[in-house]
């Protein structure tokens, strides 16, 4: 697997029907372009459609102006067995000053279907380089770390209503 089939950048311009009362972007106009680029990465690694299954840690650095151009840069951090970990971090570029900065880092977890719906396993992950090793480790410890509060939660809601 190539470094190409693995990342995926995409550029969108940031319009005005984006933007929330304030004038900057929407929250909700970025999550939704997230949640595209991160099936753009995943549908293309694993050759397979694709379901969200999570998202965390978005972390919203600073708010993106109407105008400036966004460049998504995704990767295939992990790969489990139906399971992948896209790594998603957005720069933002005022195209007059052209000044650029990192506005926002996330983490999906895509799951792979079948044309029955059902889960199809994903390519293994080659590591190529000590960046692609020290992606990997960490997006296996961010599956570690949502099993552990699955669990917690699960523990804290036994007995409660639904």
């Amino acid at each position: 697997m190539s470094a190409q089939e693995k990342s995926l950048f995409m550029t969108f311009l940031m319009t005005p029907d984006m933007a929330n009362f304030s004038g900057h972007v929407h929250g909700g106009a970025i999550l939704k372009v997230l949640d595209q680029v991160a099936y753009a990465c995943a549908a293309r690694y694993c050759k397979s459609y694709v379901v969200t299954a999570s998202l965390d840690q978005v972390i919203f650095r600073e708010p993106m102006q109407v105008g400036e151009l966004a460049t998504f840069k995704a990767n295939v951090n992990y790969v489990g067995k139906s399971s992948m970990e896209i790594g998603i971090k957005v720069i933002a570029e005022n195209l007059t000053t052209k000044e650029s900065r990192h506005v926002i880092s996330c983490y999906f977890t895509m799951v792979a279907k079948n044309p029955d719906g059902q889960l199809a396993e994903v390519p293994p992950l080659k590591i190529e380089t000590e960046l692609d090793r020290r992606l990997f480790e960490a997006g296996k410890m961010r599956r570690e770390m949502r099993a552990e509060i699955i669990e917690r939660n699960r523990k804290l809601h036994v007995g409660m209503p639904d």
